[in-house]
């Protein structure tokens, strides 16, 4: 009988540890995230509007049979493991309603109460007043931002006023990366005054930046945030202004002669010393916008940062037909991408440009790489490039193999709920147990590619964070079921992905979670004069903070949700959003390259198939002639590679029209396979006004040299051509 009493309490204690670890690990009335989720986060299988339930369509291919968590077992190793195949187009569909109040925090709550609050019909009335609640949000930050803090960047929404860069300790890049002492918080806002049909804001506010703005500012700036939150604005006001079609109401601008285009021009101009000098292409992160990189500058950067400068670029070049912009933007990205690990396929976190070792080899979703991946998906939808989405389905494939955990199928078979974590890039073995709130961005992302099922599991992974803090911590720690950094600065990503999510579903279950987060933000967040950062998601303390994005993204994501006649819904245009939240219309006038067809002797063909015409170097055209302003009276001149003035010629025989006696000198070079400059093309001017003129057809080998005769410029490096860059150039 011994064995028996033995064998009874061997069980009796191994029940006994599962009780111990079911009330740890957070399967008692705390819902937490580390452990087997039987209850699929709530939903059952998805549905579509009117018929049963969808098979499965996750992900498949990965090995089963690990034992605990499955967030904490590795992936496979290396080439050995079998690829997850990338999850195909699911259809439409929506969660099913059952269990919500368990996995989002109701603890005496049934299904049936969940059920009846999240399923069911959004009340016209309800969604016109959530609506006027998200706009009610942006007026109120903004006006009190006009109010109190304009011109300066951003707003100190507890002490009502203005906040620049910090003069007195530069080493406070929180700060410094992000504000220029360019009102950034009006300048990252004018779209969102367009989406919100407010012509009569939008007039004023483009005509305060036109007035009022410089970039000509002692001020050391992150290249990454002044592309994203300045130029990607500047350039979605001009198309909004320029747009003959005006869906959101008169929004044109009388007398506008390009301005906005030229600023963008004028602030990417002073960004293109952090290409310079780098012997990876990949660019510093950040530039002095009046005297370029510090001497003192860090060799070191992240993917994100030096990776996601696409799409504005490109869209700057596609605009003015000078390539400069997106050749350099490109040639970063791809340096980043031919660093990955070829083992895994990923990209680590944090490089170093000139020896291009990856000095953080952290890979994951969040800070550091989110954006990058964003933007090779978002620069192909623009420009049409078929490299950009080779680049992000090789991406996407690495992420699912090796980032993406828990069972393949989000709402059925055995294992925890799907998770994305974060790695090592080259043995894709997990490296820590948190996410941050910046991931939230992904489910988003997935919808653009038709990975619904598998946006619907995790963003609410992250709205189950929300519903416990009414905010997302900056970063959690999915283990510990505990926040690891408490702040949240307001952030859209969360947002974001409820909106895009309710595009693809059309479930109102999306409406009543941004009804939550407007609710959230009302409740904890405003202050006197605006909307504060929360310093500590637990207790519910503030900081005096108001970033430029809550207005640019938080506030329009929140706005769309719930205004379906908006023309961003109703238009027939199709509309897409920077990382910083800018809209910009998809059209084909993005996918064309009017500098390729410059560089065949007999032309060519365009991306549609059709034969172009090379022109002759008279025939060049000009593009936006106008957009440019004066420039320093005392003209212009040009230098070759080697340092030597030279005259603009368009037809050898003859000199250019309209430069003559004007004091504007120019040389075009074309740098050859055998790197030799040589002369001959040329660059047309406007008769009307000799400092108003634009350059065409160039190219990754083309530049155009100017430098003022009576300024000072600073050496300049593109691949192998060294030139002098102005402080303030024509186009």
């Amino acid at each position: 009988m011994q064995w028996r009493a033995l064998v009874l309490g061997l069980v009796l204690l191994r029940l006994g540890l599962h009780g111990v670890l079911w009330l740890v690990f957070g399967l008692g009335p705390s819902m937490g995230f580390y452990q087997r989720f039987p209850l699929s986060f709530g939903f059952q299988r998805l549905r579509s509007p009117d018929g049963p339930a969808s098979p499965a369509s996750g992900p498949v291919g990965r090995p089963g049979g690990l034992s605990g968590p499955s967030w904490l077992q590795p992936p496979g190793t290396g080439a050995t493991q079998s690829p997850r195949k990338v999850p195909r187009r699911p259809e439409p569909g929506v969660c099913g309603p059952a269990h919500w109040g368990y996995v989002l925090g109701g603890r005496d709550r049934g299904p049936d109460e969940y059920e009846k609050r999240y399923s069911g019909a959004f009340p016209p009335q309800l969604r016109a007043q959530m609506r006027d609640l998200a706009r009610g949000m942006f007026v109120f930050g903004y006006d009190n931002y006009m109010a109190h803090a304009f011109p300066q960047d951003e707003l100190n929404p507890i002490h009502c006023r203005g906040r620049g860069p910090d003069r007195g300790d530069p080493s406070n890049l929180n700060i410094n990366d992000v504000l220029g002492n360019y009102s950034l918080t009006l300048v990252d806002a004018l779209d969102t005054l367009a989406v919100m049909g407010n012509s009569s804001e939008f007039q004023k506010a483009v005509k305060l930046v036109i007035n009022t703005v410089s970039f000509d500012k002692d001020s050391t700036v992150q290249v990454f945030e002044a592309t994203i939150r300045v130029l990607g604005s500047l350039l979605s006001a001009h198309r909004i202004i320029t747009d003959s079609k005006q869906p959101f109401g008169d929004m044109t601008i009388k007398d506008y002669d390009n301005e906005l285009l030229y600023m963008a021009h004028d602030l990417a101009v002073r960004l293109l010393p952090a290409f310079e000098n780098t012997k990876t292409g990949i660019p510093y992160p950040r530039v002095n916008l009046k005297t370029g990189v510090p001497p003192d500058t860090n060799n070191e950067t992240c993917t994100a940062g030096a990776g996601s400068l696409l799409v504005e670029f490109g869209i700057l070049s596609r605009l003015l037909g000078d390539s400069t912009f997106e050749w350099v933007a490109r040639r970063a990205v791809k340096a980043l991408w031919n660093l990955r690990s070829n083992d895994t396929g990923l990209l680590g976190n944090v490089v170093n440009i000139q020896t291009g070792h990856w000095v953080g080899k952290q890979s994951g979703l969040g800070a550091g790489l989110d954006s990058f991946y964003e933007y090779l998906l978002k620069s192909y939808i623009l420009f049409g490039e078929k490299e950009d989405l080779e680049m992000f389905n090789a991406a996407y494939q690495s992420i699912q193999n090796y980032l993406r955990r828990g069972r393949e199928a989000c709402n059925e078979g055995e294992g925890d709920p799907p998770l994305y974590v974060n790695v090592n890039m080259f043995s894709g073995q997990l490296m820590n147990t948190w996410i941050d709130s910046l991931q939230a961005f992904f489910p988003g992302l997935q919808v653009l590619i038709g990975d619904v099922e598998d946006a619907i599991c995790l963003h609410a992974f992250y709205y189950a964070i929300w519903k416990r803090y009414g905010a997302l911590p900056e970063r959690y720690n999915w283990q510990l079921q505990a926040p690891d950094v408490l702040f949240y600065p307001l952030r859209p990503e969360l947002v974001e992905s409820t909106y895009l999510l309710y595009q693809a579903t059309k479930n109102p279950f999306y409406l009543h979670v941004g009804m939550d987060i407007l609710q959230s933000l009302e409740k904890y967040t405003k202050v006197k004069c605006g909307y504060a950062t929360l310093h500590h998601v637990i207790d519910k303390s503030t900081e005096d903070r108001m970033e430029s994005f809550f207005l640019s993204e938080t506030c329009k994501y929140l706005y769309l949700l719930f205004d379906e006649d908006n023309p961003v819904h109703k238009s027939g245009t199709r509309y897409m959003f920077t990382t910083e939240g800018h809209i910009v219309s998809v059209d084909e006038h993005l996918r064309e390259l009017p500098w390729k067809e410059f560089f065949s002797e007999e032309g060519g063909q365009d991306q549609g198939g059709k034969s172009v015409h090379r022109p002759k170097p008279h025939e060049l055209k000009v593009i936006n002639s106008s957009s440019n302003p004066p420039y320093e009276e005392k003209g212009c001149r040009c230098l070759s590679p080697e340092g030597v003035a030279q005259p603009l010629v368009g037809d050898p025989s003859s000199p250019s029209p309209g430069l003559e006696g004007r004091g504007w000198d120019w040389a075009a070079h074309l740098l050859l396979a055998s790197q030799e400059p040589s002369t001959g093309l040329s660059a047309a001017a406007s008769n009307e006004d000799p400092r108003r003129h634009t350059v065409n057809a160039l190219s990754p080998q083309f530049r155009i040299f100017c430098l003022p005769v009576s300024g000072s410029g600073k050496t300049a490096a593109f691949g192998d051509l060294h030139c002098p860059i102005p402080q303030r150039a024509p186009l």
